[in-house]
């Protein structure tokens, strides 16, 4: 048990790293348009490569990685996604940030504390998170594509926002199992990936559902 606290205390101060740095430069950019613009120049589709590659590289690649080169590519991820994040500081009012940001968390905590007390086997639930999170993107292209529904977009919105709160729960519960298959120190970084993966992906639904857009 000694263990396992001190990987969940590691997972989560990484977690803390990861979004404070997210959100570090994401305000920064923010507050230097002509920066953000000059790199956004460049394009969302180069920063989502990375993205997808770090993504791809870490679950492919993970077992055999050093931990070091596992923290560095987790680095470089919360960067990647604070230069996207700069378009929510501009889009949405800071008040509706930092209120969703709590509201985000406050969720994120509770079912972060299920995850790690509950007895029950919560393997069974990653499948179904993960055949829904694929349904999502699968009906969110049709959407864009072919339906260009507010109504649809907006009920994708909310079952995307159901499956990231499962995820959390899930993924908190599944590094008690990570520890086992590739150390103690991998398990904390990549624990605190997943766990970030969700926690911004919760926070961007419930800002797209609550959040107040500058005018």
């Amino acid at each position: 048990m000694e263990n396992n606290n001190q990987v969940y205390s590691k997972m989560f101060t990484w977690l803390f790293i990861g979004l404070l740095i997210t959100f570090a430069t994401g305000y920064c950019l923010a507050q230097n348009t002509v920066l953000m613009a000059e790199i956004l120049t460049v394009g969302i589709i180069p920063i989502i490569v990375i993205e997808l590659g770090i993504a791809l590289f870490l679950g492919v690649r993970l077992a055999k990685m050093n931990p070091i080169t596992t923290k560095i590519l987790y680095l470089i991820y919360s960067i990647t996604t604070g230069i996207t994040f700069s378009v929510l500081f501009v889009a949405f009012k800071m008040d509706s940030i930092i209120s969703i940001f709590l509201l985000t968390s406050i969720i994120f905590g509770v079912l972060a504390v299920y995850g790690y007390t509950t007895k029950q086997d919560l393997t069974k639930l990653g499948t179904i998170l993960f055949i829904s999170l694929i349904s999502i993107v699968i009906f969110s292209l049709i959407n864009v594509i072919f339906i260009k529904s507010a109504s649809f977009d907006l009920t994708l919105t909310i079952i995307g926002t159901l499956v990231f709160a499962g995820y959390i729960a899930y993924d908190v519960n599944n590094v008690k199992y990570l520890m086992g298959n590739i150390g103690e120190e991998k398990a904390a970084v990549y624990g605190a990936f997943q766990l970030y993966l969700d926690f911004i992906n919760l926070f961007i639904r419930l800002l797209e559902l609550f959040g107040k857009r500058n005018d």
